[in-house]
């Protein structure tokens, strides 16, 4: 049950995050590229968003699976190889985990245009993943 405290923690978090993303989307490019502020606020919604997902998904690797991830593309890669994710939606949360590393690590070299686009077509991959998650915590916990 602890653990599932941890997953629910990150739930929480992932849940105001992507509320967050989901105002933000309304957010146009220009602004992105001329208004710091916003771009902070999507910046960091983003980021949150990203780093809760791969934390859920630590948790769950730790309850499933005695593979471990060196990098956190490969957290969605074993959820795969598990069978706990289709192997598209893990493909997605990959590619979110590395531009996640782009957020981090190069923030001064940032494309923008990237960052619009992950803003305008990615949020359904992680409501896809926590909807995913929801299931697998209720159907553990809540036993027909």
């Amino acid at each position: 049950m602890a653990r599932d405290e941890g997953i629910l923690g990150h739930l929480r978090e992932l849940d105001e995050a992507a509320g967050d993303w989901e105002r933000y989307r309304s957010i146009t490019l220009a602004e992105l590229k001329s208004d710091r502020d916003k771009r902070n606020m999507v910046l960091h919604a983003l980021l949150v968003s990203i780093q809760a997902s791969i934390d859920i998904a630590n948790h769950l690797i730790a309850a499933s699976s005695s593979r471990r991830p060196e990098i956190y593309r490969e957290s969605f890669t074993i959820l795969c190889d598990e069978g706990l994710i289709p192997e598209d939606l893990g493909a997605r949360l990959s590619d979110l985990a590395g531009f996640r590393n782009v957020l981090v690590h190069v923030y001064c070299r940032l494309n923008l245009d990237e960052v619009y686009g992950v803003l305008q077509d990615d949020l359904p991959v992680v409501n896809q993943f926590r909807d995913l998650v929801r299931a697998m915590l209720r159907d553990r916990l809540l036993p027909e």
